[in-house]
């Protein structure tokens, strides 16, 4: 009877006892959040505004954590390899959680294998700007001149495999235009390089851009949604220019290693899921061309896995290969 009694007790121990104590002690030391892409760029900015929140929501610090590289690779393999017990978070995107899967012959880690993912944190369509020196204002008037021009205009990209890199190649296609890539490392070297003129249009996060264009450094000419973004309304799409096609959109989520217990990766979804809904998040990332949104654990992967399958046919059909 004893030993029928001490084996209920160890099966309620690991059925429930012990998981739930996780959480309630979590988190009791600093968070490491990760970020796979340089300072300053849309994944930096979501990041640093996620963490503030959590900061205040959790009581422990969110500590930023920059690990730039191979189109947001190094950072996600960083993440996917580090210890699962909810103390290392990073941001993910549609290059490193879905992209890159089409473009890379392997990645060290398996989107969908190696992380928990935890909430989807915001969507944005590409938007694309250009130097002012630039003489064009709409869709049209870029078609025109580069037609005009073929070989003569560059384009600037975060990085091969980047969003920003297959809408441009896609536009290329249908447009039947050429322009000429410029791949830098990260979203940062890239605007700045447009900033100075030395790369003429780039297709960017919106809230990286939204500050440039308010003051004049770049004149913002489309979106790639399918239809006009809200946070956006006076922009058209490329769609409204004549290619109907095109409806790219990316994402920013925030996942932990596979493997982190479930309750804490529902904590961290509660408080991330509050933080991201209040006003002051929403009016503050609409304002910067952004949208919030959010969902649950299991909701944020099966997202991943359409995202998978949707980039793998805008892969295919752009035509992009890495360098």
């Amino acid at each position: 009877m004893r030993k029928a009694l001490a084996g209920i007790a160890l099966a309620a121990v690991f059925s429930g006892v012990v998981a739930p104590a996780c959480a309630q002690g979590y988190p009791s030391r600093p968070v490491r959040l990760i970020v796979p892409y340089p300072p300053g760029g849309g994944t930096d900015i979501f990041a640093r505004l996620v963490g503030v929140k959590l900061t205040e929501t959790l009581g422990q610090p969110i500590v930023v954590e920059q690990r730039p590289g191979a189109a947001g690779v190094i950072g996600a393999d960083v993440a996917a390899k580090a210890s699962p017990d909810g103390y290392t978070l990073v941001i993910g995107q549609a290059s490193n959680l879905a992209i890159n899967l089409s473009l890379m012959k392997k990645l060290p880690y398996d989107p969908v294998r190696d992380f928990a993912p935890i909430t989807l944190v915001a969507t944005s369509p590409n938007l694309l700007v250009v130097h002012p020196s630039l003489p064009v204002r709409s869709i049209k008037d870029l078609v025109t001149l580069a037609k005009s021009k073929p070989g003569a205009i560059n384009y600037a990209s975060a990085g091969n495999g980047s969003p920003g890199h297959l809408a441009a190649e896609y536009f290329k296609k249908v447009a039947k235009i050429d322009l000429v890539h410029i791949p830098y490392k990260g979203a940062t070297p890239a605007l700045l390089d447009v900033l100075a003129g030395h790369a003429s249009l780039y297709f960017t996060s919106p809230i990286a851009a939204q500050p440039f264009v308010q003051s004049g450094r770049l004149r913002q000419i489309a979106v790639t949604s399918g239809k006009r973004f809200p946070p956006l309304p006076d922009v058209p799409t490329i769609a409204e220019g004549g290619y109907r096609d095109i409806d790219m959109t990316s994402w920013w989520g925030l996942l932990a290693p596979a493997g982190t217990p479930a309750d804490i990766v529902d904590k961290l979804n509660a408080a991330t899921v509050k933080a991201l809904n209040s006003a002051e998040v929403k009016e503050r990332l609409a304002s910067q061309g952004a949208m919030v949104v959010t969902n649950t654990p299991n909701e944020f992967a099966a997202y991943i896995k359409s995202e998978i399958a949707k980039w793998a046919r805008i892969v295919a059909a752009s035509g992009a290969r890495l360098d």
